[in-house]
C-alpha cells in the first residue's frame, strides 16, 4: 500500500460513489422455491424503483418473470410485503399501479384475477384443491378507515369469497399440507402486531368457507409471528410469551421448541415475513438473532445449532426439500441471494445486490458497542471507523461522527454490509448506527422501554452514543451529526431541537409534528402513537411538548430535509412546515423534495441526489470540500 494522502476528514476521494450505489445496486427479497426453480424479487432503482420477479431454472440463467411496466409490490398497510407467490410453475403477484392480483403463466402475459376497484391484496397462499388463492384484502371503497379481511380469489375469475372478517387486521393465512385447515393471525387497534396478536385455526368447509375457528395462541401482551405447518401437519408459530420471540409447536399448552434469550421473530412491518421453514424430512431451519447478529441453523432436541455460514444477517428465508433459499449479508458482504444445500452444506450465490467490487482497504467493519445512557440503562449500536486505503486525516484531528437513527421506531439496524454507510466512512466520516431502547432484537422488555417515552429515550440514547464516542477520543465532539428517515427522522429532529450535542442533521421524510401524524396517517399506524406517546387527543400536551415544530426556537443548528411529495405515511406538509419555521427563524436549512416519491426513495436519480446533497450540506457546515463533483444545494441562512 502506498503512503496515504493527508486530507481533511470528509474530503477523501472514494471509489464508492453515488453512481456506483444507485447504478449497480438493487434490493433483494421475496425468495421462493417452486419445484427445482429458485425465484426472488429485485428492486431496481435504474428502472424507477420497479420490483421484478426473477426465476432461475436448473441449468438456466436468471430470467425476468415480470414484464415492464408491471411492478410486483403491494400497498396493504402502506408498507406492503407478501406481494409474490410462486406455485406450480405460475407466479402470482400484486401490481403496484392498480393493486390487482395477477397470474403469470410461463409464455403468456399477466392476467388479472381481481376486479378494478379500491381493494389491495397481499400475503397469498395457493389452495390448489379449490383452484383459488387465499390472501389478505384491504378495501378502501368506503369512507373512513379501510376494511381488512381474509378472502379467497378464484383463479377462474369471479368475485372473491370472504373467509374471515370483523377484526382490524389479518395476516399470514397458511394452509395445512392436506388442504383441510387454515391458520392465520389477527390483531386490533390500538395494538401493533408486535404487541398483541392472536393465532387462529379453522377447518375448511365444503363450500370453501371456514368452520370451527379457534384461537390457538396469543392474546393480551403476547405477540405471535409467522404460523407455519410442518410436513406432518403440525402447526408451529413464534411467540414472545417468554419475553423473547421463540419457536413453539401448537399443542394444548404450546410446546417451546428451543427456549433461548434470543429472537426467532421480527416486527411485522411487512406481510409475508419469514424466519423459519421446514425441510422435506421435517427438520426445522430457522434464523436466530442474538446481540444484533443473526445466524441460520437447525432447531432440534431443544437447541439451536447454527450452520457454518459467512453471514451475520439473513432475510426472506424459504425452505423446501433439502434446500434453503435466503438473502444473506455480512459486514463486508453485500446482500446476496443464496441457495444452501441442507444435506451437503454447500452454498451457491445466485444473485448479488451489487456488482461493485470494493477493495477491503476502503471498507469499514462494524464494531458492536454497548454504552451507558440515562436512568442507569444501556443502549446498543454498531460503530464504523473511517476507512480509506488512499487517505488519512490530519495529525491530531478526529473524524466527524454521523449518528444514524433507524426507522420504526419498532425496528432495528443490523451489521449487514451497506454501501450507503461505506459511502460515508470511505470519505472520512465515522458512523454510529444506534439500536436505541425500543429496538427489536433484544427481547420484549427492551422493546417496550420506549412505550410512553418516544422522543425521549431514543433521543437520549443517540445523544449518549455520540457523547460516549467523543469522550473516548474516537470522534470530534464539535462535529457531531445525526440523520434518520421516517421515525428515525423524528428522532433526528427531536435530538436537534431538545439537545445541543449535534451540530447538524438530516431528516429524510421525518416527522416534525406529532399531532399532524396522529391526525393524518394510515390505518396500520393510526393508534401506534397511543403506545409510544399516549392517547390522542387526551394527552395532546405530550404531543405538543415533543413535537419539534412547536419548539423551533430551540433548534439552532443547520438541518437538511429530504421529502417524497407522494408520501402517504408522513405527508410532505410535515417537512414543509418545519422548513418554513426554520427559515423564518434564520436557522440554516435546506429542502430537497422529490416528485413521485413516497415513503422512501426508489428512483435512482433521487437516491443519488439525496446522498450527494447530504454530503455537500455537511461540507458547507463542517468546513470541508467534498472530493466529488456535486450539484450545489441551496441552503437558506447559511452565509460564507
Amino acid at each position: 500500500m502506498t503512503n496515504r494522502t493527508v486530507a481533511p476528514f470528509g474530503a477523501w476521494a472514494s471509489p464508492i460513489t453515488a453512481d456506483s450505489i444507485v447504478g449497480g445496486t438493487i434490493s433483494l427479497g421475496g425468495c421462493a422455491l417452486d419445484g427445482d426453480a429458485a425465484l426472488w424479487t429485485e428492486g431496481r432503482p435504474a428502472e424507477g424503483g420497479r420490483t421484478v420477479v426473477v426465476r432461475l431454472d436448473p441449468d438456466g440463467a436468471p430470467a425476468d418473470v415480470t414484464p415492464a411496466p408491471f411492478n410486483a409490490r403491494s400497498r396493504v398497510h402502506e408498507y406492503g410485503g407478501g406481494a409474490v407467490l410462486a406455485a406450480g410453475g405460475d407466479v402470482f403477484f400484486v401490481n403496484f399501479a392498480d393493486q390487482r392480483l395477477y397470474r403469470q403463466t410461463p409464455g403468456t402475459p399477466p392476467a388479472a384475477l381481481t376486479p378494478e376497484d379500491d381493494a389491495r391484496y397481499a400475503d397469498m397462499v395457493l389452495d390448489a384443491a379449490r383452484d383459488r388463492l387465499i390472501c389478505v384484502r384491504e378495501n378502501h371503497a368506503a369512507e373512513g378507515l379501510p376494511v381488512n379481511d381474509l378472502v379467497a380469489v378464484p383463479l377462474a375469475g369471479g368475485a372473491p369469497q370472504v373467509l374471515a372478517q370483523g377484526r382490524d387486521f389479518y395476516a399470514a393465512p397458511r394452509l395445512s399440507p392436506d388442504g383441510r385447515q387454515l391458520a392465520w393471525l389477527t390483531w386490533d387497534l390500538p395494538a401493533m402486531p408486535w404487541d398483541t396478536t392472536t393465532l387462529w385455526r379453522a377447518t375448511l368447509a365444503d363450500d370453501g368457507g371456514l368452520d370451527d375457528a379457534v384461537a390457538v395462541a396469543g392474546g393480551l401482551a403476547e405477540s405471535v409471528f409467522q404460523p407455519a405447518w410442518a410436513p406432518d401437519g403440525t402447526l408451529h408459530f413464534v411467540s414472545d410469551r417468554s419475553g423473547w420471540w421463540n419457536l413453539y409447536r401448537a399443542t394444548d399448552d404450546g410446546e417451546s421448541l428451543c427456549p433461548m434469550e434470543a429472537e426467532f421473530g421480527l416486527p411485522l412491518w411487512q406481510l409475508g415475513m419469514r424466519t423459519y421453514g421446514f425441510a422435506g424430512d421435517g427438520r426445522l431451519v430457522a434464523m436466530c438473532e442474538r446481540d444484533g447478529l443473526w445466524s441460520l441453523g437447525l432447531v432440534q432436541d431443544g437447541r439451536f445449532d447454527a450452520f457454518d455460514l459467512p453471514y451475520t444477517a439473513f432475510g426472506a428465508l424459504t425452505v423446501a426439500g433439502d434446500t434453503a433459499l435466503f438473502v444473506g449479508a455480512a459486514a463486508t458482504v453485500p446482500p446476496e441471494v443464496v441457495r444452501f444445500d441442507l444435506g451437503s452444506g454447500g452454498t451457491e450465490v445466485l444473485k448479488r445486490s451489487s456488482g461493485a467490487t470494493v477493495d477491503a482497504a476502503f471498507l469499514s467493519v462494524p464494531e458492536p458497542v454497548t454504552f451507558p445512557t440515562e436512568d442507569d440503562a444501556v443502549a446498543h449500536g454498531f460503530f464504523y471507523a473511517p476507512a480509506n486505503g488512499d487517505f488519512s486525516g490530519p495529525p491530531e484531528a478526529l473524524p466527524p461522527l454521523m449518528v444514524r437513527s433507524h426507522g420504526g421506531p419498532t425496528g432495528a439496524t443490523s451489521s449487514a454490509f451497506s454501501l450507503a454507510i461505506q459511502y460515508w466512512t470511505s470519505r472520512g466520516f465515522a458512523v454510529l448506527d444506534v439500536n436505541y431502547r425500543g429496538s427489536t432484537g433484544y427481547g420484549r422488555a427492551y422493546r417496550e422501554v420506549l412505550y410512553g417515552v418516544w422522543g425521549l429515550a431514543d433521543v437520549a440514547d443517540c445523544v449518549a452514543g455520540a457523547e460516549f464516542l467523543a469522550a473516548q477520543g474516537r470522534v470530534d465532539g464539535e462535529r457531531l451529526a445525526i440523520r434518520g428517515g421516517s421515525a428515525g427522522g423524528y428522532t433526528t429532529l427531536a435530538a436537534l431541537t431538545f439537545h445541543h450535542a449535534f451540530k447538524a442533521g438530516a431528516s429524510l421524510y421525518g416527522i416534525g409534528d406529532l399531532e399532524a401524524l396522529a391526525a393524518d396517517t394510515h390505518k396500520f399506524e393510526s393508534r401506534y402513537l397511543d403506545q409510544l406517546i399516549g392517547p390522542y387527543p387526551a394527552r395532546r400536551d405530550l404531543y405538543v411538548a415533543r413535537s419539534p415544530i412547536h419548539h423551533a426556537q430551540r433548534l439552532d443548528c443547520p438541518v437538511i430535509f429530504f421529502q417524497g411529495l407522494d408520501d402517504k405515511v408522513v405527508p410532505p406538509n410535515q417537512a414543509e412546515a418545519m422548513v418554513a419555521s426554520l427559515t423564518e427563524r434564520g436557522v440554516p436549512v435546506a429542502y430537497v423534495p422529490f416528485v413521485g416519491e413516497g415513503h422512501g426513495f426508489r428512483v435512482a436519480a433521487n437516491i443519488k441526489r439525496a446522498l450527494e446533497a447530504e454530503l455537500y450540506f455537511y461540507g458547507r457546515v463542517f468546513g470541508f470540500d467534498p472530493a466529488d463533483d456535486i450539484e450545489p444545494v441551496e441552503i437558506a441562512n447559511l452565509g460564507g
